[in-house]
């Protein structure tokens, strides 16, 4: 499947076949606009010369931070995410071999395919990985990236329910971003008028 995120090619493109990308842009995703969170990896693509977990874990801290920085800036935020980007490689270098994506893929304890349930527990032991987001990640590989991780739907409950559009996983074109914005807008009445 073919991802829309940004509304821009080559940062779409990188989230296709970047693993790396795409966690980094779950990462970024939050107090900017998605189109924004999502674009990041491209961005340090091109400032970096390469997207890898290494180059990411061991460019120094400040360096990184006036790469984040640099217009247009990576995040709204560039010190504060720039560190979080940093440790979220460094887990990825050490933990994973450097591979993003085997949070998802590599055997649990006993040498089997992990469960969703046991995908969710190591996303949310990233750093900027709470519950909320961590679910939404899970749903957004179950529906995309064709992770079939036993129980994937249940552990990413709400957003793993099919037909449903409550997030970044449900977005696979403009009338699906459409449907995810209305949604997310309702929710945010809903919530207002609940605080009274």
């Amino acid at each position: 499947m073919t991802t829309y995120l940004t509304g821009d090619a080559a940062s779409d493109a990188l989230l296709d076949e970047s693993p790396l990308a795409l966690l980094l842009g779950m990462l970024l995703d939050q107090q900017v606009t998605m189109e924004t969170a999502f674009a990041g990896p491209e961005k340090l693509r091109q400032r970096l010369g390469a997207l890898d977990a290494a180059t990411i874990a061991h460019t120094e801290p400040e360096a990184f931070v006036e790469i984040c920085r640099q217009s247009p800036a990576v995040h709204r935020f560039p010190g504060s995410m720039a560190a979080r980007l940093q440790e979220l490689c460094a887990i990825i270098e050490r933990e994973w071999g450097g591979d993003a994506a085997a949070i998802w893929t590599a055997p649990d304890s006993d040498g089997n395919a992990p469960s969703g349930a046991e995908v969710l527990r190591r996303l949310k032991q990233l750093p900027g990985f709470g519950e909320q987001k961590a679910r939404i990640f899970l749903a957004l590989l179950g529906k995309q990236r064709g992770l079939d991780a036993a129980g994937w739907r249940e552990a990413s409950a709400p957003y793993g329910e099919e037909g449903s559009y409550r997030s970044v996983a449900d977005i696979t074109d403009a009338d699906s971003l459409g449907l995810v914005r209305e949604a997310k807008k309702a929710a945010k009445a809903a919530a207002k008028a609940s605080r009274g």
